[in-house]
């Protein structure tokens, strides 16, 4: 993962970006389309059949919905169609062993048996954006694209193809047919990307280590502060994984003149669950909400269709997570409290000052507990452990404080505005033109250098 890495920071983008600009406007969509692949069969050789798949099913579709336009049944079928292939193709690939080992671990006689196929690099991401595309064509809200090399540029662009943002086609139709790349564009998606890269490199991967030791310890052996210390590590873990992923993705748009919408909004400084999921990957919020909250009928209907479309959309999200009990469980887990909060809690919260940002902070790391532990025997011994059932602290927790707290201390702050606006201002001052380049060659730099000493680099959206 390290060497892959650091052949994609220095030798395979520095290619794609020289051979891009070199090449005529109006073949630019080609040359991505061609690295997309290349990139994509990278990771996952045998699975580009299977993408392509996917692409060339809904660019029909999508030409077949407009055509038939006049006729509801007939684009309401080929909608249908589309939408089927797509979910029956997702489920297969990453829920379909999962449901079959669970029926073994009811009913040992069960007919069916496992494939052991491996879960293909991004299905989730690829396969909501291309759904989006039919849909919206059906609701007449695009065109159909004509253009295959169009269409599969979207598919499979490679920025965010593995690991988000989700990008909906609405969002980039007049894009994959005419960007404008500037220098002031190019400059700016540099400047993310590498903010991205510090984010992932310099403090997700080094608090993992943390995550990692923590989750390997035995449960015996976990004390109160141990357990905490381990999960206000995941939890930061993952916002600078993720968060920086797409950081690096929505910067590397900006590159080849594309703009993805933000994806997160300093998600931790939420004062409440509903907040929280407001700026926490905003992109798959607002797919469910218009692809199938809103359709159920959103908050329209009642409030017992409202409390019920909420449950839909959380059940769903923790499925669409992850093949395993421990998601359905966060899913639900946030269901639960969105509920309380639509139902009385938000209004009692927003009348509070300093109580709803613990109340909040406490539930997100309650819910990456959950989301972190896949072996749902072990989520209530850690819980347990959390409250000290295997006392307060011991010799490794106190060790391990002592040895990540500055770093803690600078996730923390962070995780917050705080870093923003001090950049802004010295940005403003005098000299503030040398500042943010020699911020991007300081942190491009050491992001490589930790790259090249560490083994350990995992990206923990890839399996979704």
């Amino acid at each position: 993962m390290v060497f892959s890495s650091l052949l994609f920071l220095f030798v395979y983008l520095p290619i794609t970006l020289a051979v891009y600009f070199i090449v005529p406007a109006k073949l630019r969509n080609v040359v991505l389309l061609v690295v997309n692949l290349i990139f994509y069969a990278w990771g996952e050789p045998i699975y580009v059949a299977l993408m392509l798949f996917t692409t060339l099913v809904d660019y029909t579709h999508g030409m077949l919905i407009e055509r038939y336009r006049a006729n509801k049944r007939l684009a309401r079928y080929f909608l249908t169609q589309a939408v089927v292939i797509n979910l029956g193709l997702l489920f297969f690939f990453k829920y379909y062993d999962f449901i079959v080992t669970s029926a073994i671990a009811v009913f040992p006689a069960f007919p069916l048996q496992p494939t052991g196929l491996a879960l293909p690099i991004g299905i989730s991401f690829y396969t909501f954006q291309s759904m989006s595309y039919t849909i919206d064509v059906y609701r007449g809200d695009v065109a159909s694209q004509r253009s295959f090399v169009r269409y599969g540029t979207f598919v499979t662009l490679f920025p965010q193809l593995i690991a988000g943002p989700i990008v909906r086609y609405k969002d980039i139709d007049d894009q994959l047919a005419e960007r404008h790349e500037n220098i002031p564009q190019f400059a700016l998606g540099v400047r993310t990307f590498v903010c991205g890269l510090c984010k992932k490199v310099l403090l997700a991967n080094s608090i993992g280590l943390l995550w990692d030791s923590v989750a390997s310890q035995p449960a015996v052996q976990l004390s109160a502060l141990g357990a905490w210390l381990g999960v206000l590590a995941f939890t930061f873990q993952i916002y600078f994984d993720f968060s920086g992923y797409s950081d690096m993705a929505i910067g590397l748009g900006r590159m080849l003149g594309f703009e993805f919408l933000p994806n997160f909004n300093y998600p931790y400084i939420s004062r409440s669950v509903t907040e929280f999921w407001r700026r926490w990957h905003m992109s798959l919020g607002t797919w469910f909400r218009d692809y199938v909250y809103i359709p159920l009928g959103g908050s329209r209907k009642g409030r017992a269709k409202t409390y019920r479309n909420i449950f839909i959309v959380w059940l769903l999200t923790g499925i669409w997570h992850g093949a395993s009990w421990n998601f359905v469980l966060w899913g639900l887990f946030y269901a639960a409290f969105l509920l309380l909060e639509k139902a009385f809690l938000l209004e009692k919260l927003e009348k509070m000052r300093i109580l709803p940002h613990i109340y909040a902070l406490l539930l997100i790391m309650g819910g990456w507990v959950i989301f972190a532990i896949e072996d749902v025997s072990r989520i209530g011994t850690y819980f347990a452990s959390l409250f000290g059932s295997h006392g307060a602290a011991n010799g490794a927790a106190l060790y391990d404080l002592r040895s990540y707290l500055p770093l803690l201390v600078i996730l923390a702050l962070a995780s917050t505005p705080l870093p923003k606006r001090v950049y802004d201002r010295l940005c403003a001052m005098r000299w503030g033109a040398y500042v943010t380049p020699v911020l991007c060659v300081l942190g491009l730099v050491a992001s490589t250098a930790y790259l090249v000493n560490a083994s350990y680099n995992p990206f923990l959206y890839f399996r979704f």
